[in-house]
């Protein structure tokens, strides 16, 4: 099958299985996602889902749903309060215990903001995404301050970690994120254990987040488990 006819499975299946009217919801990004994003805006149009508020987690995600006329606030505004009841992303990896690896399309620190805000969490990929062992075959992004650059990257260097910043692919210097950081991408050359660097990498100075997210125990959706979810709240 096709795959982006097999992201949009996975993705409708997640809000068929999770979704419901008057749920304060978290749009996630990218590929897999945006699928999620536009079948829950057809939704909202043919007045299957009413009372839906939405938090997107990238300008990608806000974009798709003003398309589609989802009534869209902040992780701030009084309609929401801080607090979600679900949200549905993608991931770049996934390993056998639901710890993911995100942030390969920029959006790490609000996703992860969203994610831990949200009462229950779904994570929709399709088969190449899953893992044995994170971040030996997909870089662990990193934001950072511009200004720690040098010594956040030499800091990675000695723990044995290849280190890259990432550059722009049409224009010239390196990608700035959403809120005017940059990313570095971190490949491991051994497993490492995901739940402990989660803590240990944000201790670096300079660094805002990183891409591990091991502190949820997400809904999985992806064709491997037959389109259905594991389930997954804290």
């Amino acid at each position: 099958m096709e795959i982006n006819r097999i992201k949009e499975m996975v993705a409708r299946k997640a809000v068929d299985a999770l979704v419901k009217s008057g749920m304060k919801l978290g749009l996630g990004t990218g590929s897999t996602a945006i699928h999620a994003v536009r079948y829950i805006g057809a939704l909202v149009q043919d007045g299957c889902l009413q009372g839906i508020r939405a938090v997107p987690t990238s300008y990608q995600a806000l974009i798709e749903g003003e398309r589609w006329g989802i009534p869209l606030f902040t992780l701030n505004s009084p309609e929401i309060g801080g607090t979600l009841d679900l949200t549905i992303d993608g991931a770049d990896e996934v390993d056998g215990r639901r710890y993911c690896i995100k942030g390969g399309g920029g959006a790490l620190l609000l996703e992860k903001i969203v994610a831990y805000a949200s009462a229950s969490y779904a994570i929709v990929v399709d088969e190449s995404k899953l893992v044995e062992h994170l971040g030996l075959r997909f870089p662990l992004p990193l934001e950072i301050i511009p200004e720690s650059r040098v010594p956040v990257m030499k800091t990675l260097q000695t723990l044995g970690a290849e280190v890259q910043l990432r550059e722009a692919l049409r224009k010239a210097g390196p990608v700035i994120t959403e809120h005017g950081n940059l990313l570095v991408d971190v490949r491991f050359t051994s497993p490492i254990d995901p739940f402990a660097l989660e803590g240990e990498l944000n201790q670096i100075p300079g660094v805002v987040e990183n891409g591990f997210f091991t502190r949820l125990s997400p809904h999985l959706f992806s064709p491997a488990s037959g389109f259905n979810a594991h389930d997954g709240q804290w």
